[in-house]
């Protein structure tokens, strides 16, 4: 849309500057002010995406519709307890006079300002079916150079829009980048990550880290922990200095070869397809046998192993009661069944919870407790491994736990340390999968645990500091994409069950890495596609979310070889993606094989 003004208000305006003009005394003061503002805001009008602001909780996007000029605006969505705010923090002058302005359309939409070193101001409106400009004007403080602008919603309320937001005053002179980096040196790498540290840079307000040339991440410190990488590769890294002037030039690169991890010596196939067996239990599919498996099942998981109580961390595999599976085999034949699977290259492992075994290790006797009564079971049928399948309130995070990276709730602490002992007792060939459900994983996207306001569901994103804690001792992660809720992608867009689109965008987040809560400054590192298998159930008896064989492959196309994609934009290709996971193997074979037939046609 053209900005110009009509011929006639140009004329106008003309006019008035001449008789301003000519009036004595005041031809300095107006050149001088003039000359002294500017507009301060970064892409106020959003036309560079939301290049220069942060949105809470990944509730902003830009869009196309409505917008009040040019080609895009903001869009933010407030939740139940997030507001939507959208920010972005501008240099000034101290004991300077400003004017902060915006289009906004919705309902109980601010603007303002903070960190103002005088009075924080903001301005709303109840209700803009069109756009309606705010306006507030305020003063630094005498020592003030940094301040915070935002617009935002109301929690619960519908989206919001705002476009042209600017920040009129006096600008601040943001001097010289600052020097480039040295002494950059690479620690000890693991699997998936190394550690870098450098030498601090006068001025420098922060760093940008480069990987292989492209930027992956930023620090406020002089030391960082690239993590996401693939196992024995050797990566190039530097780093920049960064102030309000701009960024450095890069430091002198340094090389560093990730070890070969353990992860990779599970002998898993390419491909692999996961499946749970009832195997304490039947229920409308029916009792299978071992033996009588299909061989397309290449990781078997033995559901459940429960606890004695919640809290005991004693966790018993109780098999099948023949008064309840009439066709079940003996304890004998069993064993030499999983023996024969393990022959023929698959894994069995024990599956840990389910829907009704909660497991919470509040003490480090129950952590104990666990190790020695998983380690029992594993020993006892001869087992490849360990599968995490806690539900329901087996994982919650306490209120002042908010970084996911060094948690200090203690079901999750001791979870992190029973399964490293278990991990290091059994060595490189143990497999540990785990099958958490999306609130506990992609939710984490928009809620982390309570919130900065607390009244959120604790449980929300309780997964992610036990995964990222495993991720170099992880073999698979196989997120439930099902009985889940609607979850917001990192297009900022919800998606649902029942197509293809909702497993992309899921199964994105996990390949991409996200900002945790909407805090672009911690970020939920990416998986290598080797540790992901997209779970979703065999049948329409199976769960809620079943999509049929169709959808199975658009989702597969698009993610490893980024065709057949639909609404949902990837942020990458995976060919190396591991697989999928089903509930369940029973259920598969009621369904007369469609889901695991599916998959052998896809991946032969």
């Amino acid at each position: 849309m053209d900005r110009t003004r009509p011929l006639a208000r140009r004329r106008l305006l003309a006019v008035c500057t001449a008789v301003v003009l000519a009036l004595p005394g005041m031809t300095a003061l107006s050149s001088a002010a003039r000359a002294a503002d500017a507009d301060l805001a970064r892409n106020g009008g959003f036309e560079s995406g939301l290049d220069g602001w942060t949105c809470t909780a990944g509730s902003g996007t830009t869009v196309d519709s409505p917008v009040r000029s040019g080609g895009s605006a903001l869009k933010a969505t407030p939740a139940g307890s997030d507001n939507a705010q959208c920010a972005q923090t501008v240099t000034v002058k101290p004991d300077s006079q400003y004017t902060l302005a915006g289009y906004v359309r919705g309902s109980y939409v601010y603007l303002g300002a903070s960190g103002t070193g005088t009075t924080d101001v903001s301005t709303w409106t109840q209700s803009a079916p069109d756009w309606q400009q705010l306006t507030t004007t305020f003063r630094t403080g005498a020592s003030t150079t940094r301040i915070t602008i935002y617009t935002h919603g109301w929690y619960g309320t519908g989206a919001y829009y705002a476009d042209d937001v600017s920040l009129t005053g006096p600008g601040a002179d943001a001097g010289q980048p600052p020097a480039a980096p040295t002494g950059l040196k690479a620690g000890t790498a693991t699997a998936g990550s190394v550690p870098l540290s450098w030498s601090a840079v006068s001025g420098a307000t922060g760093y940008a880290i480069y990987r292989d040339g492209a930027k992956v991440q930023t620090a406020t410190g002089t030391s960082a922990t690239v993590t996401g990488l693939a196992p024995s590769t050797a990566y190039s890294f530097q780093v920049a200095a960064v102030n309000d002037a701009g960024e450095s030039a890069k430091s002198a690169a340094v090389t560093a070869t990730t070890s070969a991890g353990s992860s990779g010596t599970t002998d898993l196939p390419t491909h692999a397809l996961v499946g749970y067996l009832h195997a304490s239990f039947a229920n409308g599919a029916g009792y299978t046998r071992m033996a009588d498996v299909p061989d397309s099942w290449d990781v078997i998981d033995l559901a459940f192993g429960e606890p004695t109580s919640t809290t005991s961390g004693d966790i018993r595999f109780t098999r099948c009661p023949v008064t309840e599976c009439p066709t079940v085999e003996s304890d004998a034949d069993f064993k030499a069944a999983i023996k024969a699977k393990q022959a023929a290259g698959k894994k069995v492992l024990i599956s840990i919870g389910g829907q009704n075994g909660q497991v919470q290790l509040t003490t480090t006797a129950a952590r104990d407790t666990f190790v020695s009564s998983v380690s029992k079971i594993i020993d006892s049928y001869g087992l490849d491994g360990l599968d995490i399948d806690f539900e329901g309130h087996s994982l919650s995070l306490d209120a002042s736990d908010t970084n996911f990276k060094s948690p200090t709730t203690p079901v999750i602490v001791n979870l992190i340390s029973a399964l490293k002992t278990l991990k290091a007792k059994y060595g490189s060939k143990f497999v540990l999968t785990m099958a958490p459900e999306t609130f506990f994983v992609q939710l984490g996207y928009q809620y982390y645990g309570t919130g900065k306001w607390g009244g959120q569901d604790p449980r929300a994103g309780a997964y992610l500091p036990v995964i990222y804690a495993l991720r170099d001792d992880l073999t698979l992660l196989h997120v439930q994409d099902y009985n889940s809720g609607s979850i917001m992608g990192l297009d900022n867009q919800y998606h649902s069950m029942g197509g293809a689109d909702f497993h992309i965008a899921m199964t994105d987040m996990l390949l991409t890495g996200f900002p945790v809560a909407g805090d672009a400054n911690n970020v939920f590192p990416p998986l290598r596609p080797d540790q992901i298998a997209i779970g979703m159930p065999a049948s329409t008896n199976a769960g809620n979310g079943y999509v049929p064989p169709a959808e199975v492959i658009k989702a597969l196309d698009c993610l490893t070889k980024k065709t057949n994609c639909g609404s949902y934009a990837t942020h990458g290709t995976w060919p190396a993606l591991r697989g999928l996971m089903t509930w369940s193997v029973n259920w598969d074979r009621f369904a007369n094989g469609e889901f695991s037939k599916n998959f052998d046609g896809y991946f032969g």
